[in-house]
């Protein structure tokens, strides 16, 4: 009993609370389907306690036929009843929909130079109503918008639809479609103008994905937009067509097109004192100057990115315990482009500043060299180290977005491992190949990683050791529908050198950890000297398989398996495994992932917390 009163009680009072309003219940019987729904749908806004019965019962009629109308339905037959209170809660509608109307002639027609153009016939050949067919409006009404879509799209700036219509008779139960658009001809692009660059021009003319004469498209225009966006050198960016007034664009493109961002034109503002033309004589005195196919100039607005840019991060994992990250970014300090970042990183095990200038060429997003430099402490089980580093590399980005690298680094070393002091200075060239690709890259529902780099060390050129460095590693992360996720993963690694103990802790294999072999310490697996102390590996492998479920909203569940080792001499019994049980959580922050981890290989140790944020890769 006071349950209900409760719910009674606050029913009355939202009632009286001002702009509430109480919706109608629609009960429909006689037809059902999308039908039934659009009629739900019409009738929704009816206020029930702002008109009389006789002004309801006359707009649910109005309402109803207007949804069945753009069904075929053009001549129902509707019965309806309120209930008796006052306002009323609840509609019957008894529908008898009649006859429906048939298609009986399509004729649609292209003219103008889209006649050519094929996306232009494909939006026609994909209309999915033929004669025959039951009417139904919208497909019509989306073809129509698709075509005028595709004309501001691709550069028909002086199209019209010269014929627009839809017949139907309702008595003889038959509609007629007609739809003639007239594109006129293509523009091409124009001269480009650049203004408030702090970057030299020809190397923003040099990201251009366009020319000069090419005919005009609005994705090329996003993709240019993207492209100096990437570079990081600007605070805003604006690339934007401009059609002078007068053009026929401003005729019918207000009144036909939908909006969209290849819509953002710029119109000159008409001075009060000119003298005003006919559109007709405009039209001719441009086709009297106009040679070739129209042009239209693009117009490039931007503004510097701040000098300096901060970033501070602190976090917890497993694998470190509390870390801090402290970063310094300058996105450009001169007008070639030139960038320089600094980082900061401090954990128990691991202190770390490193440094990166960048120095873009000609294509300043996929050519460009680098010179490194950083500062490393390490303090972690058997390793004690101090490092010190300086490398210079050029970097390549290829169109199907491999990156290759070459790079010559310089390395001095001073550490301790498994108990063995040693001091090294190293100079090495390397090559690599990488490639990221990612949708969504704070919880990728798809993506894979590869990487691969070999490195080489000889005395020949003052090197204190003698190797041959490889390492690999590949990840791949898949969704199965919308709720189960997959993500897999190896690496492997090796060494070829006469002298292992001249190779320094930073180039030495480790496997264990959060986001290596789960259920053992980080840094843990490793060959072990006389005394039971860590020295690193020649060889790596490590294989992870993770299945993710979603539980409720961004919360998954997970169970993983992980294998793997660092080895001198190895075989499959060498292999340590791990498997386990895990929650993921999409944070605002990106994912929190908590796992619980039983080594099969570890006597000592029946379970391991894993935990750490932050996506796969």
């Amino acid at each position: 009993m006071g349950t209900r009163l409760s719910t009674a009680t606050l029913v009355a009072a939202l009632a009286l609370m001002p702009g509430w309003a109480m919706a109608l219940d629609v009960r429909i019987d006689g037809i059902d389907g999308s039908v039934a729904d659009n009629i739900r749908f019409h009738l929704d806004g009816l206020d029930p306690e702002q008109l009389s019965r006789v002004r309801l019962e006359g707009e649910t009629q109005r309402r109803a036929r207007e949804a069945m109308r753009v069904y075929g339905y053009y001549e129902p037959d509707i019965r309806l009843r309120l209930d008796e209170r006052t306002p009323p809660r609840y509609i019957d509608l008894t529908i008898d929909p009649g006859p429906r109307v048939s298609i009986e002639s399509l004729s649609f027609r292209l003219d103008g130079d889209a006649r050519e153009d094929p996306p232009f016939q494909e939006a026609i050949d994909a209309f999915p109503l033929a004669e025959g067919d039951p009417l139904v409006h919208a497909p019509y009404d989306r073809l129509r918008t698709r075509l005028a879509n595709l004309a501001l799209e691709r550069g028909y700036f002086d199209w019209r639809f010269t014929d627009r219509r839809m017949e139907v008779r309702p008595f003889a139960e038959s509609a007629r479609l007609y739809l003639a658009l007239d594109s006129g001809p293509r523009y091409r692009f124009g001269d480009v103008t650049l203004q408030g660059s702090h970057i030299e021009h020809q190397r923003l003319r040099n990201m251009l994905t366009f020319a000069p004469g090419d005919p005009y498209l609005a994705g090329e225009l996003a993709r240019y937009n993207q492209r100096l966006g990437q570079t990081r050198w600007f605070g805003s960016i604006s690339v934007r067509p401009r059609l002078m007034e007068g053009e026929a664009l401003f005729r019918d493109a207000a009144r036909d097109a939908a909006d969209g961002w290849w819509g953002e034109l710029e119109a000159s503002p008409a001075q009060a004192d000119t003298p005003t033309l006919q559109m007709a004589a405009v039209d001719a005195a441009a086709a009297v100057v106009r040679r070739g196919p129209p042009e239209v100039p693009v117009d490039v607005a931007l503004s510097p990115a701040d000098r300096h840019q901060f970033e501070v991060g602190v976090g917890y994992a497993t694998d470190v315990g509390p870390r801090l990250r402290f970063s310094w970014d300058q996105p450009w300090i001169n007008r070639f482009g030139h960038g320089l970042d600094h980082d900061l990183f401090i954990s128990a095990p691991e202190q770390r500043f490193a440094g990166i200038y960048s120095m873009p060429l000609d294509d300043p997003l996929r050519d460009r060299y680098q010179f490194q430099y950083g500062f490393r402490h390490r303090d972690n089980q058997d390793t004690r180290s101090l490092e010190a580093t300086l490398e210079g590399g050029r970097r390549w980005e290829f169109e199907n977005r491999w990156v290759q690298t070459i790079y010559v680094r310089a390395t001095f070393e001073d550490f301790t491992q498994g108990g063995e002091d040693e001091q090294v200075v190293i100079l090495y060239p390397g090559i690599s190949w990488s490639r990221t690709r990612t949708r969504n890259p704070t919880f990728p529902t798809w993506g894979d990683r590869q990487r691969i780099a070999f490195e080489v060390s000889d005395d020949l050129w003052g090197s204190d050791a003698d190797f041959l460095r490889m390492t690999g590693e590949s990840q791949w992360i898949r969704m199965f529908g919308d709720d189960t996720r997959l993500v897999a993963g190896t690496g492997i690694g090796a060494i070829e050198t006469d002298d292992f103990g001249k190779i320094p802790p930073s180039l030495r294999f480790f496997a264990g950890g959060d986001r290596s072999v789960r259920g053992y310490a980080y840094e843990s697996l490793s060959p072990r000297n006389e005394e039971g102390r860590l020295t690193g590996g020649q060889q790596l492998f490590t294989a992870t398989a993770e299945l993710q479920r979603r539980v409720t909203g961004d919360w998954w569940g997970a169970a993983f398996i992980d294998t793997g080792d660092a080895f001198t001499d190895w075989g499959p019994d060498d292999l340590n495994t791990g498997a386990g049980l895990g929650v993921r959580w999409i944070s605002p922050v990106g994912p929190i992932r908590f796992d619980i981890a039983h080594p099969f290989d570890d006597e000592d140790n029946a379970w391991r917390i894993h935990f750490a944020i932050g996506p796969e890769f």
